[in-house]
């Protein structure tokens, strides 16, 4: 319905609203099935199962939100240089639409967005859509009564911004956790410390600590034990 709006009433924030969403209907289908793949049992080939593909998935969502952005502000850029008539009237009608579809879409996700980087990437996709969606129909007020078309692509460039912020997030945590890095809440020396406090631990060697995937953290170190009795 956007992309027809936008086409009509000429309005390069309701087609870049239009794109987003359409893409992000890939992204969470993307991510339902990932949800489904990630409960499936590990084999003997993959002991930790697909529980990985919820970080490849989150990945994926924030590097397509960050390449439509790119694309949302060489738009914007062409039309401050050559502005475009916009039906203001068609423009609102289509962006009041999206707004209400994405915002109930963000309501649906907004209390399980936390834990899991798979349904962030989801909640930022629809999140994005809704600003967008109300930036547009700020947009679309104003030129409906004012006629200023410098509005169209200002509401979009607004828009992207905030897209870009959540997206580079995901995208940095995701790479952190694919690169093994150690979570953020861990202290490796804390651990080290703890680890050699233990009765008949000499020292500890090769710690390390990383994310499976949302919620799941590992550990693997090699620790001198001289007594054999005390291996265990």
């Amino acid at each position: 319905a956007e992309g027809v709006g936008g086409w009509l009433s000429n309005s390069l924030a309701l087609f870049a609203d239009a794109g987003h969403v359409l893409t992000d209907a890939g992204a969470l289908g993307l991510s339902l099935f990932v949800a489904w793949l990630a409960r499936q049992p590990g084999s003997p080939a993959k002991t930790y199962g697909y529980l990985r593909w919820e970080i490849l998935a989150a990945l994926i969502n924030g590097a397509t939100l960050l390449l439509i952005s790119a694309w949302i502000v060489y738009e914007a850029v062409m039309r401050f240089k050559n502005p475009e008539p916009v039906s203001g009237g068609l423009m609102l009608i289509a962006a009041a639409l999206g707004f209400v579809i994405n915002g109930v879409a963000v309501w649906l996700l907004h209390g399980v967005r936390e834990g899991s980087l798979n349904v962030r990437g989801a909640y930022l996709h629809v999140l994005g859509d809704m600003l967008a969606s109300g930036g547009t129909v700020i947009a679309a007020i104003i030129i409906r009564y004012t006629g200023w078309l410098n509005a169209d692509p200002i509401a979009s460039l607004l828009t992207t911004v905030l897209i870009v912020t959540g997206a580079w997030t995901l995208v940095r945590e995701s790479v952190d956790v694919l690169l093994e890095g150690a979570p953020a809440h861990i202290a490796l020396d804390n651990v080290r410390e703890r680890l050699e406090s233990i009765s008949g631990v000499e020292s500890i060697h090769d710690l390390h600590v990383w994310t499976v995937t949302s919620g799941m953290v590992a550990m693997s170190a090699h620790a001198i034990v001289r007594n054999s009795g005390n291996h265990q």
